[in-house]
């Protein structure tokens, strides 16, 4: 008995193309649910004192953020607190030498600037929106500072949250920026912390 077996190509190139298809529909399934969110979460802000709250959280992490963080952990700690400041010092140059780069390779547009009916509410420092750098810096610098005092994760875990609110409620980061760019703070900055408090 003869199988023709023509078929199999043909019902290769339907899967492929049906899987392609099932991609980009979850694809853009995701990204409208991205958006949706930001536009829930940007009406937190919309009364003064939101605008205010998410504006200036916003703008503490521009830098400030650090000098903050930094003055309190040697006011709390004296000398000890030297090795953690530089370590969290490192960690903050190094994200913020990285995170540009996957920005601009993504490329993904800011919400505002997908839907015009989201209100910026601060200037922006770049174009582009994956992953967010405030949230990537911010975690990478508290993990050394959580490393050597776990009792301040709860803490720590409300000040990105923080940020994260912030950065959405401003219409300049999609939630999906804030989580990945948290991820990518901790898991970059966790074996450099570890290793360094070892060896110091």
């Amino acid at each position: 008995m003869f199988f023709d077996m023509t078929f199999i190509p043909n019902q290769h190139a339907e899967l492929e193309r049906c899987g392609a298809r099932d991609m980009a529909s979850w694809s853009r399934r995701f990204l409208e649910a991205d958006l949706a969110a930001v536009r829930f979460v940007s009406r937190s802000a919309r009364s003064t004192t939101g605008r205010i709250l998410a504006v200036v959280i916003s703008k503490l992490g521009n830098g400030w953020i650090y000098l903050i963080l930094g003055a309190i952990v040697f006011l709390c700690a004296g000398r000890e607190a030297l090795p953690v400041v530089l370590l969290a010092g490192l960690n903050a140059a190094l994200l913020h030498c990285l995170f540009p780069h996957i920005k601009r390779r993504i490329g993904r547009p800011r919400p505002f600037h997908v839907d015009p009916r989201l209100p910026s509410l601060l200037k922006i420092l770049d174009e582009h929106s994956f992953p967010s750098g405030h949230t990537m810096t911010l975690s990478g610098v508290l993990v050394p500072i959580v490393i050597a005092w776990p009792s301040i994760a709860m803490s720590a875990a409300a000040l990105v949250l923080s940020m994260a609110w912030s950065r959405i409620a401003t219409a300049h980061h999609y939630p999906s920026d804030v989580v990945v760019g948290a991820a990518l703070g901790v898991a970059m900055a966790y074996p450099l912390s570890t290793l360094f408090f070892a060896m110091w």
